[in-house]
């Protein structure tokens, strides 16, 4: 999910870039990544 977040989009600055990463840390609970798809993987099995 991260690397889909930052590698396929270009900002225009820094400051939008900071919009978007806080966009998508809250969008995953502030959870970390690792955190984030350990709690998927538990609801799926």
């Amino acid at each position: 999910m991260k690397k889909e977040e930052v590698y396929t989009t270009t900002y225009s600055d820094f400051e939008e870039a900071k919009r978007a990463l806080f966009s998508y840390i809250s969008s995953i609970g502030y959870l970390t990544p690792q955190e984030f798809e350990d709690l998927s993987r538990e609801e799926i099995a």
